[in-house]
């Protein structure tokens, strides 16, 4: 992650928390929606025990270490919340100033650069240095009706569900327990998603989580039948349209942890 890196291709608005010690990943499979065991980066949350969103994140592999790309400004609070849930683990959990979250919406040279794990159409993210801020990132992840952040999705009051996770590859529902993982798991099996986050032009609305008046946007959240002029591109109207039946529940549901 040492490879030379572009100018102005940081996303100044996150930062990363370094997990070092035996079994990281274990550690976290049993607390986030999605799968750690496996490939990274992945898109994932840690949540309330009913489900709700506390903290979205990129989970990404350096060699045994996990680094957790996530919202500058709630890193401290993340730091906590994950020192709580260690115990006592031999695990470190400390801030890695020396790399940076970047971003381009096209194919950058660094070798290290994969597409997002949420949308390919959000472009490249790589870890490298810092460099200059990036531009534009704001306008592209809105214009694709992708929300994140506490902002936008709450601190404990929106389920996980309703902020379009399953669509963006935010959870597994083949893992193990994590905290909210039966609540996750009922709404899914049950196909009882009954509202949606979504981008919509801004507009006084009580629903609302985030106003960007400059970009004339908002993220607000609708009941799936009163969407009305939300932004709906092509990965959310599918999902919509396709209006699942509810999954038979053969096996009982793992309480969460």
């Amino acid at each position: 992650m040492d490879e030379a890196t572009p100018a102005a291709t940081t996303l100044a608005d996150r930062a990363l928390l370094r997990l070092s010690g035996p079994d990281v990943r274990g550690f976290l499979q049993g607390l986030v929606t999605n799968d750690v065991t496996g490939a990274l980066p992945v898109w994932t949350a840690l949540l309330t025990p009913q489900g709700k969103v506390l903290f979205d994140m990129l989970l990404w592999a350096d060699a045994d270490d996990i680094l957790v790309d996530a919202e500058a400004d709630r890193m401290d609070a993340l730091q906590r919340r994950l020192t709580l849930y260690r115990l006592r683990r031999p695990i470190t959990i400390v801030p890695e100033p020396a790399l940076a979250v970047h971003w381009s919406r096209d194919r950058p040279s660094h070798s290290g650069a994969v597409p997002d794990p949420r949308l390919s159409a959000l472009g490249w993210r790589w870890l490298a240095p810092p460099s200059a801020p990036a531009t534009g990132w704001l306008a592209h992840r809105l214009a694709n009706g992708v929300a994140e952040g506490t902002a936008e999705l709450g601190d404990g009051q929106i389920l996980w569900l309703e902020c379009n996770a399953a669509e963006l590859q935010g959870v597994s529902f083949t893992k193990g327990c994590y905290v909210g993982q039966e609540n996750t798991a009922r709404m899914h099996y049950r196909a009882k998603v009954n509202r949606r986050l979504v981008v919509a032009p801004d507009q006084p609305d009580d629903r609302a989580t985030a106003h960007y008046p400059g970009l004339g946007l908002m993220v607000v959240h609708r009941r799936v039948e009163t969407l009305g002029d939300a932004v709906l591109p092509q990965w959310l109207a599918s999902a919509l349209s396709a209006e699942p039946q509810p999954i038979e529940e053969d096996a009982q549901l793992s309480p969460s942890t």
